[in-house]
């Protein structure tokens, strides 16, 4: 049975949103996610170690589902595909991703803030967004005030979420879940700390979620 992104967001209430600068670092880090019960990966192609850290988890981890982040552009898709992802996000979107990974038969989980924007997903055929930057632009508020214009579209914010608000967009019943990079920070992948990642993913796990 083909992935969809509905299982994607009711895998867990939070998406690690990572960034890797070693692909040697993949493979601890997903293991140590696993073990915190997060199996659902977004590596971001934000750094040159992004594309083989996704092909590193996918042959190593198999009971990780892994995709990639910040993909702008089919050529990008196309790239990610051949690496390994088994999911898309991108921050936004165009007809020409959407098409893209709807050929490749990759869930995608694009980009909307605007109430255009929406609609314009909407008409590609796409009722789970990404809120991107969620902070930035309004909040649990701005998704609360979408909520009665687009009863039928349903969210995964990002961007400035932490444990400290994450409860206030789970509660809103357009969320799904969120995403956020406070699982994964730089500074204890860089000091390989895999014991107090697996803590904060297992954290994450009791985190509210309608």
């Amino acid at each position: 049975m083909a992935l969809t992104t509905d299982q994607l967001v009711d895998d867990g209430p939070v998406i690690p949103v990572i960034l890797l600068d070693r692909a040697t670092d993949a493979v601890p880090l997903a293991r140590a996610l696993l073990a915190g019960g997060v199996r659902v990966l977004e590596i971001t192609l934000r750094t040159a170690a992004a594309l083989e850290a996704i092909g590193l988890v996918r042959e190593q981890c198999p009971e990780a589902i892994v995709g990639a982040g910040t993909v702008r552009s089919p050529a990008e898709l196309a790239a990610a595909h051949a690496a390994g992802a088994q999911f898309i996000v991108s921050p936004g979107l165009t007809a020409a991703v959407s098409r893209a990974a709807a050929e490749a038969g990759l869930p995608l989980l694009p980009g909307a803030v605007t109430a255009s924007e929406i609609m314009q997903a909407m008409d590609l055929g796409h009722r789970l967004l990404k809120f991107f930057p969620a902070s930035a632009v309004g909040g649990p508020a701005a998704l609360r005030a979408l909520a009665s214009p687009f009863a039928d579209v349903n969210f995964c914010p990002t961007g400035g979420i932490d444990p400290a608000n994450a409860a206030d967009y789970l509660g809103l019943p357009n969320v799904r879940c969120v995403g956020g990079s406070w699982l994964t920070p730089r500074k204890l992948i860089d000091a390989g700390a895999w014991d107090q990642i697996t803590a904060l993913a297992r954290a994450s796990r009791g985190l509210c979620q309608t």
